[in-house]
C-alpha cells in the first residue's frame, strides 16, 4: 500500500488515510493502516497509532514513531486541546449557517449492530459547524469536534436533521461516506500540522457545493 503521508517530523508522521481502509486488522484479516508500520520506521519498538478514524473516513491520522511523543499526543487528545477540522457533504443542510450543537451521546446495541445516539444519559459531546456550501439538495459543512466521542460528527449531523452523505447507520443513504478528516493540529513543540485533500469520491459533491 502506498498512503500519502501529509506530515513527518522525527516525532510523528501524519497520513493521509483511504476511505474504507481500517487503523487496525479485523478478525477476519485484510488490509490495514498498520500494515505499512514497518516502512514508516525501522525501530525496534512503535510506530503506534496516536488515534483512531472511522474506517469508512478518509483523511488526517496522527502515527507515532516514538514512545515520548506517543505519550505527548495522547496527552493532546485525552484533554480536549487538539483541533480537529472534518468537512461532509451532508444530506439536505441545516437552517442557520452556523452554531454549536451540545448534544450527549450514548452507545446503544441492537444486536449485533450499534450506533451512537443523542440522549441525557449520554458523555457530553460538542460540535461547531458552519456551512461552506450548498447546493442540488446537498450541504458541505465544516465540523470542529470539542469533544472525541465515537461517531460524534456523524451522529451530531443526523441529530442536525442532515445526516452525512453515504452513511448507512445514521440514514444518509447508500454509497461512500462523505467525511473527511480535513485538517489536525497538536500544540507539541514544534507544533504538528496537517490538511488533507478531498478524496476522489467526494470532489463531485464538494464541486456541486460550490468547492473549486
Amino acid at each position: 500500500m502506498d498512503i500519502p503521508i501529509l506530515f513527518r517530523d522525527d516525532r510523528v508522521i501524519v497520513l493521509d488515510k483511504p476511505a474504507g481502509l481500517p487503523v487496525h486488522a479485523g478478525r477476519a484479516g485484510g488490509p490495514s493502516v498498520e500494515d505499512i508500520f514497518p516502512a514508516l520506521s525501522r525501530r525496534r519498538d512503535g510506530p503506534w497509532l496516536a488515534h483512531r478514524l472511522d474506517t469508512d473516513t478518509a483523511g488526517c491520522l496522527v502515527v507515532a514513531l516514538r514512545k515520548a511523543a506517543l505519550i505527548a499526543a495522547q496527552t493532546e487528545f485525552a484533554a480536549g486541546r487538539v483541533a480537529k477540522t472534518y468537512w461532509a457533504v451532508v444530506v439536505g443542510g441545516p437552517f442557520e449557517n452556523a452554531g454549536v450543537l451540545s448534544a450527549p451521546l450514548a452507545k446503544v446495541t441492537t444486536g449485533r449492530a450499534w450506533k451512537m445516539q443523542v440522549g441525557p444519559a449520554g458523555q457530553t459531546a460538542i460540535t461547531a459547524w458552519q456551512v461552506l456550501g450548498r447546493g442540488d439538495g446537498l450541504a458541505w459543512l465544516e465540523l470542529r469536534p470539542q469533544t472525541g466521542r465515537t461517531h460524534q460528527v456523524r451522529a451530531h449531523c443526523a441529530a442536525l436533521g442532515c445526516p452525512i452523505l453515504g452513511d448507512q447507520i445514521y440514514g444518509g443513504g447508500l454509497g461512500a461516506l462523505h467525511l473527511l478528516a480535513r485538517a489536525i493540529h497538536l500544540s507539541l513543540a514544534p507544533p504538528v500540522d496537517a490538511i488533507a485533500p478531498p478524496p476522489a469520491h467526494m470532489r463531485a459533491a464538494l464541486c456541486g457545493c460550490g468547492w473549486v
